[in-house]
């Protein structure tokens, strides 16, 4: 697999020549900066593109071209951020970038509660509380409907949380949850947070899939003709969350989504630790069912707990088999190579990292820290290197 490495631009604390040391070639950017629906002028692209190339790398995947909320709802300007996308496509395709990562998630993009869970280690982690996410749709925001989903134990449990909690822990548990997190498209405050969620009233997960798979129809065909391969990134968390759909969860999610747009171009982002974060996901499956369509990984792992809660954990050590889906997605690779296929290295990242280290108290993207993803990225590459070793029909 091409190792590469999240950069969020010059404003990232991590700079290019740290990742150069952290042994990756790839990079993996956007244009954050131009983040609420509107063409990416090809001049800011490829700007992007050059600092990139300046420092010895490549840019291997975009991540991501946000998709404004109007496509998601399919009403309003809905066309013309459409036709937005696609021009933006198209300045991608002219920096010569081949695969574009993107989400359908609605309101909110990946959430978590926590954002220095302390770990065993005495290192920080991310965490999702499914309880502290309750107590906060309950009774700081207090959305329409909220106890619906809930059984009468997490509506105690929540209620139980919420009277916990010190009113600073309050204000940095919607800070956390809403104000937005690296990469994603908006943060909110509590009064239009809760007037967007309003727009989703009724909507089903079958609706918003629907509206997927038009979007989906419009925009790989152009993808196809410019020569760029669409990696749709998974829900995370993978189920609902203030009560609005969400279908990129699940196997049967990605076969549906496939089956709208049946071509190779119509791809995954493979994210172990979004779809492992469900217990049903076999992951294994997945990846050899979905292998040839599989255009971008995201290498990390979740520690399931109790009621849909979860940690960060480290990148070998967690609920999911990492080191099995790593050698089924290089005999993928190895089965491109085979055929001829010449996509056949799959650009992967050690996604999200421990805050350890002297990094600690340090200005870093959460999530993002160097040495948590230098330490995932070294153990993963020493995974593909002792498979390669025992297993020579993998290596390149």
């Amino acid at each position: 697999m091409k190792e590469t490495w999240r950069w969020f631009g010059p404003d990232d604390p991590i700079p290019l020549e740290h990742i150069k040391q952290a042994g990756a070639s790839g990079i993996v950017s956007a244009l954050h900066h131009l983040y609420r629906g509107e063409p990416w002028p090809v001049d800011e692209v490829l700007k992007r593109r050059d600092e990139i190339l300046a420092a010895g790398f490549v840019w291997s995947v975009v991540e991501s071209i946000p998709i404004h909320n109007s496509i998601k709802l399919r009403s309003g300007p809905y066309q013309r951020y459409i036709e937005a996308w696609k021009d933006s496509l198209v300045a991608v395709a002219k920096a010569g970038v081949p695969v574009v990562c993107y989400n359908f998630m609605p309101v909110v993009d990946w959430t978590r509660t926590d954002l220095q869970w302390r770990l065993p280690t005495t290192g920080y982690a991310l965490r999702f509380d499914a309880i502290d996410f309750a107590a906060y749709d309950l009774f700081i925001l207090k959305r329409k409907d909220a106890e619906v989903s809930l059984s009468e134990a997490q509506l105690e449990a929540a209620h139980v949380r919420f009277t916990s909690l010190s009113e600073t822990r309050r204000e940095n548990l919607e800070q956390t949850i809403i104000a937005g997190l690296p990469g994603a498209e908006a943060s909110y405050d509590r009064e239009t947070i809760r007037d967007l969620i309003a727009e989703y009233r009724g909507m089903k997960a079958d609706d918003l899939c629907n509206n997927l798979c038009e979007f989906l129809k419009e925009v790989v065909p152009v993808a196809q003709e410019l020569g760029i391969r669409l990696a749709i990134h998974p829900d995370d968390p993978p189920w609902s969350l203030f009560g609005l759909p969400r279908v990129v969860s699940t196997a049967e999610d990605v076969r549906r989504i496939f089956s709208a747009c049946d071509t190779a171009v119509n791809g995954l982002t493979f994210c172990v630790g979004s779809f492992g974060a469900r217990a049903d996901n076999d992951l294994l499956g997945m990846t050899r069912e979905f292998g040839s369509r599989i255009h971008f990984a995201h290498l990390r792992q979740v520690m399931r707990e109790s009621d849909r809660s979860f940690h960060e954990a480290a990148h070998l050590n967690g609920s999911s088999d990492m080191v099995g889906v790593i050698r089924a997605l290089m005999e993928e690779e190895a089965g491109r190579r085979h055929v001829g296929r010449q996509d056949d290295k799959i650009p992967m990242r050690p996604d999200h990292g421990h805050l350890l280290a002297d990094d600690i108290g340090k200005k870093m993207n959460p999530g993002y820290s160097f040495v948590g993803r230098l330490k995932g990225l070294a153990e993963i590459r020493g995974v593909m290197q002792g498979l390669r070793n025992a297993m020579p029909e993998l290596s390149d």
